[in-house]
């Protein structure tokens, strides 16, 4: 590994951007200090008018593989993720097979190691199949073989019925020191639901997914972690509702985390069209439900945006919003839109927005990595400077469908390093 000097910047560190110098040495931070201050790299960068950040960690992401790679692979959505300033990612575990014993884990494991250009840890399911009912996964298995590679233990797309099985499988969970990530969903309240039952949806023949559909699975399995002890995170809240019950159960004291989206801090049911690039689960809400986001993120309810990159090829996203797959891509839009969208508008600090996309996932999900001496050098460069208008053309993750398409920005990541190494170079 060759040692680097990053010199004439703006790094985040402690909570605050500082004018200094980095030096990386073997892959991690030898030392932080006054411009000027450090020497001894074989190789300097240049990074006047950049912000160092911390490598972003992305907790919700769809990879695909095995089983999808028509819609993304480990290598194509390793490099859209390098490209965006991840280092760090989540994959779901909506495969096949699925995640649910060490067997299928190792064999994504293997396409990892592999193909990634980035740390990837895959969650294991928590029922057999990722069906969301019937048998639990065989989590003795999984941790007696693959213990430091899970980040935890999901069924994303799918939310576990049954109560019972819920709290059983939250018992188990306790005892292996890792997180439930759970997709918070009833589904006999969905009545075949497209888009979120709101005015678009009126005004336009949609039958639409209620609030309730999500937050009265985020209210039970809150209940059952104040009961088990079981360290319990919300994906992709979405709803006012889900956000007064986080914000409670934290109140409460209890170990309970939540995550939101940049299409749902940035976007509403009011921008809706009639098109696949639109569709995506949970929906996009109302305006009152994306000011309570946009809240909770500024006051610290919600501690982690993550993108839940959900790519489908084009033929799956050309069907209208009726008939189009559920999903869109995010890995490669993220910080641009949330800059502009959120710091620039003067929401939250550019410091927030490290934080949740940087920061607290780390923390959370007990992953290293950072700008501070000794941290394994997982490092974003930022061009806060940059304007542009968001092309998926461009993109080079499989997937194409995104709502920003098209959408003027501000920011734009230049480089991205995962050890010390360049996994992404702006050409």
């Amino acid at each position: 590994m060759t040692d680097i000097l990053f010199t004439g910047g703006r790094v985040y560190a402690a909570g605050h951007i500082e004018e200094a110098d980095v030096l990386v040495r073997g892959g991690r931070v030898k030392a932080v200090g006054p411009h000027g201050s450090l020497c001894g790299a074989r190789c300097t960068i240049d990074c006047s008018g950049l912000v160092l950040s911390p490598g972003f960690v992305d907790v919700h992401v769809h990879f695909r593989e095995p089983g999808f790679e028509y819609k993304e692979t480990i290598a194509t959505g390793s490099r859209a993720a390098a490209r965006g300033g991840y280092t760090i990612v989540c994959t779901m575990p909506n495969l096949n097979p699925a995640p649910d014993c060490a067997e299928s884990l190792q064999r994504q494991i293997d396409i990892i190691d592999r193909d990634s250009c980035i740390r990837i840890y895959p969650y294991a399911t928590i029922t057999k199949g990722q069906k969301g009912a019937g048998e639990l996964a065989d989590y003795d298995g999984i941790m007696s073989s693959c213990a430091a590679r899970v980040a935890g233990f999901s069924d994303d797309g799918r939310g576990v019925q049954s109560s019972e099985l819920m709290e059983e499988a939250m018992k188990a969970i306790a005892g292996t020191g890792k997180l439930m990530s759970a997709h918070c969903e009833v589904e006999k309240l969905l009545h075949g639901g497209c888009i979120h039952e709101g005015h678009y949806a009126e005004r336009n023949g949609h039958i639409g997914i209620s609030s309730e559909s999500e937050w009265a699975e985020v209210a039970r399995d809150i209940e059952m972690a104040a009961r088990t002890g079981c360290p319990y995170h919300i994906c992709h809240i979405s709803t006012k509702e889900s956000v007064a019950l986080l914000r409670e159960a934290k109140r409460r004291g209890l170990n309970v985390t939540g995550e939101t989206g940049p299409h749902y801090l940035v976007l509403c049911e009011d921008d809706m069209r009639e098109e696949g690039r639109f569709k995506m689960n949970p929906p996009l809400r109302s305006a009152e439900d994306r000011a309570a986001l946009v809240e909770a993120v500024a006051d610290g309810t919600i501690d982690i945006i993550a993108t839940d990159h959900a790519p489908h090829s084009a033929e799956e996203k050309s069907r209208g919003l009726e008939g189009s797959a559920m999903g869109i891509v995010g890995l490669e839009t993220a910080f641009p839109v949330l800059y502009t969208h959120l710091v620039l508008s003067g929401r939250i600090t550019l410091e927030r927005l490290i934080e949740v996309m940087a920061v607290n996932p780390r923390r959370r999900f007990g992953f290293d990595g950072g700008i501070a001496p000794g941290d394994r050098a997982d490092i974003c460069l930022l061009d806060l400077g940059a304007r542009y208008n968001i092309d998926s053309n461009t993109f080079l993750s499989k997937g194409r469908s995104t709502p920003f398409d098209g959408m003027p920005v501000c920011g734009e990541v230049v480089m991205t390093f995962s050890e010390g190494i360049p996994v992404y170079v702006k050409k």
